[in-house]
């Protein structure tokens, strides 16, 4: 799979659905607030791509809104209908 450093966090992408991953769009949209987070979840809607940061279900920063084992369900209730997307995981 691809590798990514974005800001001195080395990603993986781990899942690039429907050709979802964009390297320049996510290095322009990733930002410090993205750091922390185990993965980071990009979906495309109307032409732009989202973000949004997830969590490992060890990390104690986990809850149920952000934790990765969710990932179907948010996919399902936020965003575009069988859309472009790609999970990244730090490493």
């Amino acid at each position: 799979m691809n590798k990514i450093t974005l800001e001195n966090n080395e990603y993986e992408i781990i899942k690039d659905y429907k050709n979802g991953y964009n390297k320049d769009e996510l290095t322009n949209k990733y930002t410090d607030y993205f750091k922390d987070f185990d993965y980071i979840v990009g979906d495309w809607a109307y032409g732009k791509l989202r973000l949004k940061g997830f969590y490992d279900k060890k990390n104690k920063n986990c809850k149920e809104f952000n934790n990765i084992d969710n990932l179907d369900k948010y996919l399902k209730e936020n965003c575009a209908f069988d859309c472009s997307y790609f999970v990244a995981k730090r490493k």
